[in-house]
């Protein structure tokens, strides 16, 4: 692992980077933390007046969501939160929750601990010592930010909100 420095580095200019976003007619990942040997994983996502994101679950990892701009409506099983900006929000491991962007389109930024690597396991979770490839998961990968769908039969991105590609057993209708 590469040697992280041991002082601190602006990394972004969440402004500009959001108004780069907004100029462009961008929506979904707009930045993300790419550092290498850092410990934490952020996006600033962007979506535009309207847009959702499906309910979905982050079953390993703690996350916290800042809202930078605009506002909407956090959905889960407990009820209904108002996403207004400067307000952040605890997404606990294994909470259930769906976005959905208000009239002025929503901006937040999110912070959770870097995914280890994925690795080859069997179903009881052990690592396997030999064996070929693992099956191909690209069509799990979201081509917004880059992440890898948990569920084989995703449809969308739980981060951004992306088509995912489709394939073959999938209707993406």
């Amino acid at each position: 692992m590469p040697t992280v420095p041991a002082v601190p580095l602006l990394l972004v200019d969440l402004e500009a980077a959001y108004a780069a976003g907004v100029e462009a007619g961008r929506g979904g990942a707009l930045w993300r933390l790419a550092e290498p040997g850092r410990q934490l994983d952020s996006n600033l996502v962007r979506l535009g007046p309207g847009a959702t994101v499906g309910e979905h679950a982050e079953n390993d990892l703690d996350v916290l969501l800042v809202v930078l701009e605009g506002g909407g409506l956090l959905d889960g099983p407990e009820g209904r939160l108002e996403l207004e900006p400067r307000g952040v929000v605890w997404l606990p491991r294994g909470s259930r929750r769906a976005l959905a962007a208000g009239p002025a389109g929503l901006a937040y930024l999110t912070v959770h601990q870097r995914r280890p690597p994925l690795g080859i396991g069997n179903l009881g979770g052990a690592a396997v010592a030999e064996g070929g490839e693992g099956p191909c998961l690209l069509d799990r990968v979201c081509p917004e930010c880059g992440r890898l769908a948990t569920e084989a039969s995703a449809r969308y991105c739980s981060r951004c909100g992306e088509a995912l590609p489709a394939r073959d057993g999938r209707s993406d209708e």
